[in-house]
């Protein structure tokens, strides 16, 4: 069975809905989705999927606990990680539950999309899961122009591993990626971990925590790639990413010069820059309009209507603001 995965808790409440709407929006209800809980805190997402006939959140504890404990283990081999953790006040580990998209490698699916909770879908995935008959693992994104948020890029070890032209064809964002049930099972995992207790961990980047792990389970595993990044030709690809600037929105849907967007990640902006517009507060980001249709898609009556002037998401604070920020009365 073919399915879509995200990974979500109630912090990104109105970006899931977003998501599941855009997703709806090119299947109807005939693409089951799988959400995976990024903790606890999960009581508002959990009524909005019992709402959805084909959306399951994924309640496997063993298979959460196994996934947890795995990425615990590896980020106890990493030399610097924890200390560097706990210097910017992080917890002993940071951002655990973002690992938890890898159960998808368990259940409930035999072939999957994953998708972040910030990202919209465009576009029939046909062409993603046709790929899957020849590789393991399909991406679509740019990711290799900037190995610098993927891998420790002052590691020796790094270029030991890995030949220059993997590191700049292999690659990616772990936002978006299409794989298959059981690829990494316990023997492989527990390969993989114990080359990372033998000194690989130096390599991996502590600040994007899995999507370093994913690219280095994938990478080191060797298991097949293609990224549509790479193999299609000039004219028929398109970006992904809200720092795009060029994106055309017809019927919301996003076109890139012509050609109709897989997906649109909007990377880089905070979950409460979503919470705050939907709650009504005036604040402009790049395709705004798109997010709020699909948001808003089957209660338009919700829609905020905004009645002061559209503030830019990233408009330097007022005098005011940095005043009080100052003498630390602002946060």
């Amino acid at each position: 069975m073919d399915g879509i995965c995200t990974l979500a808790n109630d912090r990104v409440y109105d970006q899931l809905v977003a998501l599941l709407n855009s997703i709806e929006a090119i299947y109807g209800q005939k693409m089951p989705v799988c959400v995976y809980p990024y903790d606890d805190n999960t009581a508002r997402i959990a009524a909005e999927i019992a709402r959805r006939p084909n959306v399951q959140l994924y309640d496997h504890q063993d298979s959460i606990q196994q996934w947890d404990e795995f990425v615990r283990n590896i980020w106890d081999t990493h030399p610097t990680a924890q200390e560097h953790w706990r210097q910017i006040g992080s917890d002993k580990y940071y951002r655990v539950g973002t690992h938890r998209r890898y159960c998808a490698f368990d259940a409930p699916f035999d072939r999957f999309v994953y998708m972040d909770a910030d990202t919209l879908l465009m576009s029939s995935l046909e062409q993603v899961f046709a790929q899957l008959n020849q590789y393991d693992w399909v991406v679509y994104d740019f990711q290799f122009k900037d190995l610098s948020h993927v891998y420790n890029t002052s590691s020796t070890k790094l270029r030991e591993l890995f030949t220059p032209e993997r590191l700049q064809t292999k690659i990616f964002c772990s936002g978006f990626y299409a794989s298959k049930k059981d690829i990494f099972d316990t023997h492989k995992r527990s390969w993989l971990l114990e080359k990372l207790r033998q000194g690989e961990a130096e390599i991996l980047y502590d600040m994007a925590p899995d999507q370093t792990i994913l690219n280095y389970m994938v990478m080191r595993s060797g298991i097949s790639s293609y990224n549509f990044a790479h193999q299609l030709i000039e004219s028929e690809k398109t970006g992904c990413c809200v720092t795009s600037s060029h994106f055309q929105a017809k019927d919301n849907i996003l076109y890139d010069k012509g050609n109709r967007l897989t997906y649109i990640h909007y990377i880089g902006l905070s979950s409460k820059l979503f919470s705050r517009v939907c709650a009504g507060e005036n604040i402009d980001f790049p395709y705004r309009e798109i997010f709020l249709h699909y948001r808003y898609l089957h209660e338009p009556d919700k829609r905020p209507k905004f009645k002061s002037k559209p503030k830019a998401y990233n408009a330097p604070p007022s005098l005011a603001t940095r005043i009080l920020r100052k003498i630390g009365l602002a946060g």
